[in-house]
């Protein structure tokens, strides 16, 4: 609520779905969960938070508990209710008179021009396609989102300027204002400002972005990534030029495009980006279905803080948030934390959350496995319900010099080797989770389940610990970056009773559907994944599942390769791709047995 409006004369001007919101809540003062009150009243996600967060802020509800979040009347809500009751609001004149041109009427009230989400993601397509020549395909995101996200903010300043001198007339001044605004935008820093630049426009582009930061530090510090916008060579001022005429036309307020319909443009143009830069785009975009299933099997909560620490463009946050708002959740309470190597990407991470309306968010640049940012007072690594992510395969050179003595304790079953840090990611993932909430999904090469040697190891240690609950294995082709089949491993502090001691195998390697150049797994494969792994498996199940003690991995030498345990995952897929993968992995497997073998023959002098 800005500064110094009177909350009585907003309280008498309530738009119609305030005003919908206070009848729909009872009036002794008990509680209406989220999700049932929305759908009730038929109010889109963004117009009921937006609605609940006003009416919470003047004083007349107040947040309950719950899984999804509740509602009830406050002492003076449940007074106004009573006194609405009481008066003749039947007719259309009566309504008017309530909605007035309150601020709630103005944040609540739909635009009769709002752009339609196909239109949005067909004009920032072309946006980016003006680029094409001068820009190879796989830069375009370092260009486009800086400017997306300017455009926003420069339109969403504009609104809010309008919505205060509506409210205040010529009693409007600075600090007034000021409380409307989100993000400060410095005198000569605005969109217009840019419109009127006729040479060294990227010069002035680049000293505009870094005001903008500068006047915003605890917000939007780096927020627009590294790119030298005044450098004529990598981006000439023609294509610059027509970039920026392309957004002219775009108005990107909130009241004509709503967080929702934007972000769901951000996620368009990554998928676009991503299939336009082939196996670079596994550095920064993990396809969605693998992320639902990821975030469907650890089931965010309001109150969860989560954690990615390899969290590319920061879908695997989105996607967390977006599960807890389809449960009928809020956003209120929950903590989103990310660490990211690549500068420009965790830009984009950044602005990608801030698009999609997650406000209480930390993304830090750095190498998560040599250099964890996330620590508390004690320098202690920081502790989260979620932890979640999707790190590069078999990552080499990630500092397995030092990680014997590593400083946060993350290398109490051994030490991976040089070449791959899957297991140093597995091991930093499970030392950042919470020991008595916690839950983690991470995806990881299928090698991770057979390797020999130190991770073999590794392995048998983590599975002894008994927190590695499930291994689910996925697709051929599903990835950027690789075609090789990969697997996700759940882990959990505290394991339900009924399977403490057991690892649950899914096999879900037939679960999808063919692309031209990548597979892609459905809503429905992600569901009766989802099924399999609640549901322990059994053998009417469409994706076969099994509980496995772990004697029987014992007794296959700690090898957790699905094929042991479900003897049908080996046969559910018979295309070349996956041919060629199985073929791959005896390989390595029959290396590993070689390596050992010589190993021994050294130690008995047969060498």
């Amino acid at each position: 609520m800005p500064a110094g409006t009177p909350r009585a004369a907003v309280t008498d001007k309530l738009s119609p779905g305030a005003e919908a919101i206070v009848r729909a809540l009872p009036a002794d003062g008990s509680t209406v969960g989220n999700g049932r009150l929305r759908g009730d009243l038929g109010l889109d996600s963004d117009r009921y938070t937006t609605l609940t967060d006003a009416l919470n802020t003047i004083g007349l509800v107040v947040a309950g508990r719950g899984r999804g979040g509740s509602l009830a009347l406050t002492a003076e809500g449940r007074t106004l209710r009573t006194r609405l009751d009481s008066q003749d609001l039947e007719g259309a004149d009566a309504k008017q008179d309530i909605a007035g041109d309150s601020i709630l009427e103005l944040a609540q009230a739909p635009s009769a021009t709002e752009l339609a989400p196909q239109e949005l993601e067909s004009r920032l397509w072309a946006a980016a396609n003006s680029l094409r020549g001068p820009v190879d395909a796989a830069d375009f995101k370092a260009y486009i989102f800086p400017l997306l996200f300017f455009k926003r903010i420069c339109d969403t300043w504009d609104e809010e300027h309008e919505l205060a001198l509506s409210a205040y007339d010529d009693l409007l001044d600075d600090e007034i204002e000021a409380d409307y605004h989100r993000f400060v935008v410095p005198e000569g820093s605005h969109w217009d400002d840019l419109r009127r630049l006729t040479e060294n426009v990227g010069i002035g582009l680049q000293r505009m972005l870094q005001r903008i930061e500068q006047a915003n530090p605890e917000t939007l510090a780096g927020v627009f990534g590294d790119v030298q916008w005044g450098n004529k060579e990598k981006l000439p001022e023609t294509a610059l030029l027509n970039l920026i005429d392309a957004f002219a036309s775009l108005n990107l307020s909130p009241s004509r495009v709503g967080n929702d319909v934007l972000g769901a443009a951000y996620e368009y143009l990554l998928k676009q980006f991503a299939d336009s830069s082939g196996a670079k785009a596994g550095e920064f975009f993990t396809p969605r279905a693998v992320v639902r299933l990821l975030t469907r099997i650890l089931d965010p909560q309001p109150t969860d803080s989560v954690y990615d620490p390899a969290c590319g463009s920061g879908g695997m946050l989105v996607e967390a948030a977006n599960e807890v708002i389809e449960a009928g959740g809020s956003l209120r309470q929950m903590r989103f934390f990310a660490q990211e190597i690549n500068l420009t990407t965790a830009a984009i991470a950044r602005m990608n959350l801030y698009l999609h309306d997650i406000e209480d968010a930390k993304v830090l640049r750095g190498d998560t496995l040599r250099d964890p940012k996330f620590r508390d007072a004690r320098g202690h690594l920081e502790r989260f319900d979620v932890v979640i992510a999707n790190p590069p395969f078999s990552l080499k050179n990630w500092g397995a010099d030092s990680w014997a003595s590593d400083p946060w304790s993350r290398a109490s079953c051994g030490v991976p080797p040089p070449g791959s840090a899957d297991f140093a990611w597995i091991q930093h993932m499970i030392a950042s989770m919470r020991t008595d909430t916690g839950r983690l999904g991470v995806v990881m090469p299928h090698g991770v389940l057979f390797r020999g040697g130190a991770e073999g190891t590794i392995r048998q240690c983590l599975i002894a610990h008994d927190q590695l609950e499930a291994v689910i294995g996925l697709p051929t082709n599903l990835f950027y970056s690789t075609s090789i089949p990969a697997c996700v491993l759940i882990f959990r502090a505290t394991k339900s009773p009924e399977r403490k001691g057991t690892v649950l195998f899914v096999g879900a390697s037939s679960r999808f559907a063919k692309g031209r150049n990548q597979n892609q797994m459905r809503p429905g494969d992600v569901e009766a994944i989802v099924a399999a792994y609640r549901g322990d498996g059994g053998t009417g199940a469409s994706v076969p599942a099994r509980l496995v003690d772990h004697s029987e991995i014992k007794e296959n030498g700690w090898d957790l390769n699905i094929g042991r345990y479900l003897k049908t995952s080996a046969a559910e897929t018979t295309d070349v791709p996956t041919a060629l993968a199985a073929l791959r992995m005896a390989q390595t497997r029959l290396r590993d047995a070689e390596a050992r073998l010589e190993e021994r023959l050294e130690a008995s002098d047969y060498a």
